[in-house]
């Protein structure tokens, strides 16, 4: 008898990622799909009080966020769950700010908290990266490791140690080699003013700004020297020189599978410096 698995993802139930994932996970294990209603990427571990659960030929589907999926699945359902499985996400989850805001690894985090051990999965195309449309790329690749890689990591006792594992996975190599990763950490944030007559303005267009007000976009710049849609990862020298071998970011350049083991423990960096303004902190 196989292991109980839940799955979901944050591109929504009826996401070509999930029925390719799900056909492969049903091979070696008894997969019970509780996924949201609709696309929620990039909500991170966002948490909802009240969501409306339906009734679906898989499961259920929720009208709330990943990890308000992996809640219910974990705590409102029957069955004991070995592993929480989630993806294939249409696109990478790379990168430690990436990673902290998808709903991918959301999911799997939010699993890691509640005690079940996870594994979340995201698809990349080395040339075009982004796989938009969906239904135009086959998943069948990386649903095929994600399988792989829960099967070896469940009878290896590799979550004695690791909380979720967050994998990255081409759809076009044929033989993509697999990598011990970790997240690479460059992040920035531009702010630019916006003018409230403009096409930027969005939502804000109507807005009636006081004269101590102002109308600004926040852009996080998760792709260093990303104009558009390009590819942020090609595979040039460039940018072998900025992403260093065994970072995840340097896997997708070399078109591999990277595979970053994470921990929700969050660990206490050791500071000299910290312990002695505790101990000389007067509170009087």
């Amino acid at each position: 008898m196989g292991p109980e698995i839940l799955l979901t993802n944050d591109d929504g139930i009826d996401a070509p990622g999930l029925a390719g994932l799900r056909t492969e996970l049903t091979a070696f294990g008894d997969v019970t799909v509780v996924a949201p209603d609709g696309d929620r990427s990039g909500v991170g571990r966002t948490r909802n009080h009240t969501t409306v659960i339906r009734e679906h030929p898989w499961g259920y589907a929720l009208t709330g966020t990943p990890a308000d999926c992996v809640a219910y699945g974990l705590r409102g359902l029957d069955p004991d769950f070995d592993v929480v499985v989630s993806g294939v996400n249409n696109g990478p989850n790379a990168g430690n700010y990436v990673v902290g805001r998808s709903g991918t690894v959301g999911a799997g985090i939010e699993a890691a908290f509640l005690g079940t051990p996870a594994l979340a999965i995201s698809a990349y195309h080395s040339t075009d990266f982004f796989l938009s449309p969906p239904e135009e790329y086959d998943f069948a690749r990386p649903a095929r490791i994600a399988r792989r890689l829960v099967e070896r990591a469940l009878e290896a006792g590799v979550y004695e140690d690791v909380d979720l594992l967050n994998v990255n996975a081409p759809v076009d190599a044929s033989s993509p080699p697999v990598i011990l990763t970790e997240p690479h950490h460059d992040y920035e944030q531009d702010i630019e003013q916006v003018d409230p007559g403009s096409d930027e303005a969005g939502d804000f267009a109507d807005w009636d700004l006081d004269s101590d007000e102002r109308l600004v976009r926040l852009h996080d710049a998760t792709w260093p020297g990303v104009v558009g849609w390009e590819n942020p990862f090609p595979p040039t020298e460039e940018h072998r020189r900025r992403y260093p071998v065994g970072s995840d970011r340097r896997a997708l350049v070399d078109a591999a599978v990277s595979v970053s083991p994470l921990s929700v423990k969050h660990a206490s960096p050791d500071s000299a410096a910290l312990a002695e303004v505790v101990e000389t902190i007067d509170v009087e």
